[in-house]
């Protein structure tokens, strides 16, 4: 049986994050990625875990990696603006507000690329990292050196005192090991099937003058299709490529949805919420189907994405979680619930909070990680816990009051980002919106935000 001090399930940004901290302060670390085959990496497995892959200029210092650290292919467009489209308004922002070591709004980046950016950034560092590992389970004794031994899908076994959890927001071996440190059901509390958004998106090539339109901006549809923190998007690529996708919840049930037809991507006929092809069809018809065939003008880019041009992944809804750390477990990333369907993933708080974990392994002692990724992310995931309580019952009304409200808070005061804001003069509504904010957030001040708390961790 082999031995590592530190072992890594998942190789995704936390996983590659954190094997590359270990394996950079000394310890010898192995990261464990099942692999999947993608169109746009073709000469080898990777991760699984994909999103829209943008970074805004203040994510760049939460993440800890500058951009021209990459190699250039990476980065395939930077960004100037953020546009969110209501029914019938609309906001553009030019700056987040918060001060950043990166010059531009944001860039876009090959979601594959950066996933192989950090993990040769791992293995230079002196990690392993091994594709076709898929871990079917992991026995833990706490009196025993090594402590945790990880059963593989082939028979092998590899053992460490560390066990870093990076394995997404699906959680399968997450939820696994954790069920053992709790006195009730894991899965009641951080069910996939009832946590998750799913996110379907398609990479199309744009006419030329479409591309033009969105180049720098990434576009938010709020309040065309139902369910909390459902929307569509266009993200520009290069080469006038741009990714075109939506996030919404799994499972809903349309004969729940008040008001349908109000909901500009629904169809009197639909008798089931739509699925993501076809909502991503509606929209780009909507918008630019007086002009265009979408099908033939709006062509499919087969060879990115994971398979002929799209790809489907899930994406953590949930509120974060502590980890086990008397066990020598730490949970990072999407399985703790620091991604989020709301800001569009995180794989900027992925790569810190696997970073934290795999410096903390290498020291030899975890107990300072609950309260190191508070520190690091906690205000970044407070901010979004408490935007996506805000907006929880929002129907296209009321995106279309809050943008409006917004515009106004902006012109009075001077662009800054609107929750940072503390001039009313834009009106008793514009107060109000912003003291309904200040309060859900100041309802999550110290760790409220997090769903399961050390403490509830029987070791």
């Amino acid at each position: 049986m082999e031995r590592f001090d530190v072992v890594i399930v998942g190789g995704g940004p936390a996983g590659s994050a954190a094997a590359h901290a270990a394996a950079e302060s000394g310890a010898s670390a192995v990261v464990l990625e099942k692999g999947v085959p993608r169109a746009d990496r073709p000469d080898r497995l990777g991760p699984d875990s994909t999103d829209a892959a943008g970074i805004l200029d203040y994510w760049v210092d939460i993440m800890g990696i500058h951009p021209d650290e990459m190699p250039d292919d990476v980065v395939v467009s930077t960004l100037d603006r953020a546009e969110f489209i209501g029914p019938e308004e609309s906001l553009v922002l030019h700056r987040t507000g918060f001060d950043s070591s990166y010059d531009h709004f944001g860039y876009c980046m090959n979601r594959a690329r950066f996933d192989d950016f950090l993990r040769d950034r791992a293995t230079d560092a002196g990690a392993e990292y091994r594709v076709k590992a898929s871990v079917r389970d992991v026995e833990t004794d706490l009196e025993a050196s090594p402590r945790h031994t990880v059963h593989l899908a082939n028979g092998d076994d590899v053992s460490g005192d560390v066990l870093v959890l990076a394995d997404g927001p699906q959680r399968q071996v997450t939820n696994k090991v954790l069920d053992r440190y709790v006195p009730f059901d894991i899965t009641d509390r951080l069910a996939t099937t009832k946590v998750n958004h799913i996110a379907y998106q398609e990479h199309r090539r744009l006419p030329e003058d479409v591309a033009r339109d969105v180049e720098g901006a990434i576009k938010f549809w709020w309040g065309y299709m139902p369910g909390h923190t459902a929307y569509p998007w266009i993200f520009p690529n290069d080469d006038n490529v741009a990714r075109i996708g939506l996030t919404m919840p799994i499972g809903m049930d349309l004969s729940a949805v008040e008001a349908r037809e109000q909901y500009a991507l629904l169809r009197d006929s639909d008798e089931r919420i739509p699925p993501g092809k076809e909502y991503i069809r509606r929209l780009l018809e909507q918008e630019y189907g007086d002009e265009y065939d979408i099908e033939t003008d709006f062509p499919l880019v087969e060879d990115r994405g994971k398979s002929k041009g799209t790809e489907t992944y899930a994406i953590s809804s949930t509120r974060p979680i502590d980890s086990p750390t008397e066990a020598g477990i730490v949970v990072t990333g999407g399985a703790m619930g620091v991604t989020s369907a709301f800001h569009e993933g995180g794989d900027h708080v992925a790569v810190r909070t696997g970073a934290i974990a795999g410096e903390l392994a290498a020291d030899g002692d975890l107990s300072p990680y609950n309260d190191r990724w508070k520190d690091a992310i906690g205000d970044e995931v407070r901010r979004n816990v408490a935007l996506s309580d805000v907006v929880r019952d929002y129907g296209p009304d009321d995106w279309d009051k809050a943008f409006s409200v917004a515009r106004k808070l902006m012109e009075a005061s001077s662009g800054d980002t609107l929750f940072k804001m503390n001039n009313v003069t834009a009106g008793l509504t514009a107060a109000r919106l912003v003291a309904t904010y200040k309060k859900t957030k100041y309802g999550l001040r110290g760790d409220r935000f997090v769903q399961l708390h050390a403490d509830e961790f029987v070791v």
